[in-house]
């Protein structure tokens, strides 16, 4: 995910993964034509949005009961505001974007998770479009560089495979062995050719299409998904071909989770459980993007495809004694390490219902995953657990928490799904009261900011991916809100007291302002001032109600059970 991750690694364990001087940005031979899948080229200067001229346009949450919540969502859109650029002249870039300003490049995993918030303030703020960026960079084959350079738009230096061989990983897999082979070692099948653009180091990740299918769920805007199809097919068939070990799984490095105790077991060409199960996740999302887009033929063969690899998963790295998950060394061997990288198989439909009844379990573990703040990202009872987070051996982040809730959704675990969410939500705002910020991650057992395996506080001031816990988890598990675009339907669960609800909701191009009003007897009442038409799905107290909304005003009463 982050170089600093590495680095951090680096100093505390003197590992070998050290960054070679980077190379001068080579130029793209003339016949390397990049972005050609995708329909934008060219960027129309406007100006950036402003937080306090914008302010009062995005949706503004009410929870009597929580005004912590509700002061730390609106720290979050301040500093998301100020990350938002304009693409610089010559970049190449065609939209405007918002970075987590980790350091000069955007990345891959911290956009799109970052759409995920911004979709709630879209269409004036710069969301979804950030991955115009990306897509305007694609190789012909369909590679996409996880990192590009913010200002330039030239892939970061390292991740490009200047030596044009077989695909190799930079910086290995976390080895002590400075002389360690780090290229990928295929058994059973030939080494793909021709060689990649890239280095492994730079194919991680592949959640372009669930990341498209979340704005998708807000706006409904099926021209958007008809624009980006061709992209992310050609990128998914370039993972295939590069990333497809023989055992039919697929093959991650240090990159999928920077310095986690799982990495030395993945070894010039181990197969991840997170990539693995990320590649049924964009398969089954392609499927879904064609059913949308009326492409009938490839939805049911991407859907073909997302079971037979669900398949060879639960065949391969399910262990029925342990009742887990586990990744693969190169050889096969089902590596001993619990990560949280297991719970991809949940959101990506991998799971049996009984399997997944297995993980819920788990996560409800103090032992292991079910922390002060769940979910760590390795396993308390592993030798390698730090409490204080430690980066990727313990520490809690936005994106992972974010995964393993929409599984829990995706199997009907909606209870534990929303207490997870509320209770990282909590901590966030509890850290923010006392520090006066947001953190890039937090510790999972106690209500801190997560450190650096060196002991050093990780970034503050990170919106980034942290600001979907104040926004997203505030708008759908704290107030309860989830809209669904293409059945214009908005769903509210009624999860508070006193008065609760959001003005300037929008969802499938129209914008609501609704109110709930709860009093202790059980009863609500309900006021919704709407610019159109749209169905409101009430549940309250276990009872579920259907309600239809016209545009103007609209009162609704829910009686005692």
């Amino acid at each position: 995910m982050k170089r600093a991750a590495i680095l951090s690694a680096v100093l505390a364990l003197a590992s070998a993964c050290a960054l070679p001087p980077p190379r001068p940005a080579a130029p793209s031979p003339s016949n390397d034509v990049r972005g050609m899948y995708f329909e934008k080229k060219t960027y129309n200067p406007t100006p950036l949005p402003r937080f306090e001229e914008t302010k009062s346009l995005l949706p503004s949450p009410i929870a009597d009961e929580h005004p912590l919540w509700v002061e730390t969502y609106w720290k979050a859109w301040e500093l998301a505001f100020k990350n938002f650029h304009e693409p610089t002249r010559g970049s190449g870039f065609v939209s405007q974007f918002i970075d987590a300003a980790f350091n000069e490049n955007i990345f891959l995993w911290d956009s799109c998770f970052m759409t995920m918030f911004c979709n709630y303030g879209h269409p004036f703020v710069p969301g979804i479009a950030t991955l115009d960026n990306f897509y305007a960079k694609q190789y012909v084959d369909g590679e996409i560089g996880r990192e590009i350079n913010r200002t330039t738009g030239v892939e970061y230096t390292p991740w490009i495979n200047f030596e044009k061989k077989p695909l190799f990983s930079r910086w290995g897999w976390g080895l002590s062995d400075e002389n360690a082979d780090k290229s990928v070692l295929y058994l059973g099948r030939r080494a793909p050719r021709p060689d990649p653009r890239l280095t492994l180091d730079a194919l991680d990740h592949p959640i372009f299409a669930w990341a498209e299918l979340e704005h998708f769920r807000l706006s409904g805007d099926r021209l958007r998904l008809a624009a980006v199809w061709e992209p992310l097919v050609r990128y998914y068939r370039a993972l295939q071909k590069y990333l497809r070990q023989g055992n039919g799984l697929y093959i991650t490095d240090w990159a999928g989770m920077d310095n986690s105790p799982r990495n030395s077991y993945l070894n010039r060409g181990g197969t991840g459980i997170d990539i693995s199960a990320e590649m049924v996740l964009f398969a089954r999302d392609l499927s879904e993007i064609a059913r949308l887009i009326g492409k009938y033929g490839d939805a049911l063969s991407f859907r073909r495809e997302a079971d037979d690899l669900s398949l060879l998963i639960n065949r391969l790295m399910w262990d029925g004694e342990r009742k887990f998950y586990y990744d693969l060394t190169v050889d096969g061997v089902r590596a001993p390490v619990k990560t949280v990288a297991a719970f991809w198989t949940m959101l990506a439909g991998v799971a049996s219902k009984e399997q997944a009844r297995a993980l819920a379990v788990e996560l409800k573990n103090p032992a292991t995953f079910g922390r002060r703040d769940p979910v760590p990202t390795c396993a308390a009872d592993e030798p390698g657990y730090d409490a204080r987070g430690g980066y990727w051996k313990g520490a809690v982040w936005a994106p992972t928490n974010t995964m393993v809730i929409r599984g829990l959704e995706r199997y009907g675990f909606d209870d534990l799904a929303r207490e997870i969410a509320l209770r990282h939500l909590d901590i966030v705002a509890e850290v923010y009261k006392r520090t006066g910020t947001i953190w890039e991650n937090y510790a999972p057992d106690a209500a801190e900011p997560g450190r650096h395996v060196t002991g050093e506080l990780v970034k503050g001031d990170f919106v980034g991916w942290s600001g979907i816990g104040p926004i997203l988890y505030l708008m759908e598990y704290g107030i309860g809100l989830k809209a669904d675009a293409s059945s214009n339907t908005l769903e509210w669960r009624l999860n508070q007291h006193g008065r609760s609800g959001c003005d300037n909701y929008r969802f499938n191009n129209q914008s609501a302002s609704l109110l709930a009003r709860v009093q202790s007897d059980g009863t609500a009442a309900i006021t919704v001032v709407s610019g159109g038409d749209f169905n409101l799905r009430i549940i309250h107290q276990g009872r579920s109600q259907t309600f239809k909304v016209k545009k103007g005003r609209n009162e609704f009463g829910l009686g005692l059970r």
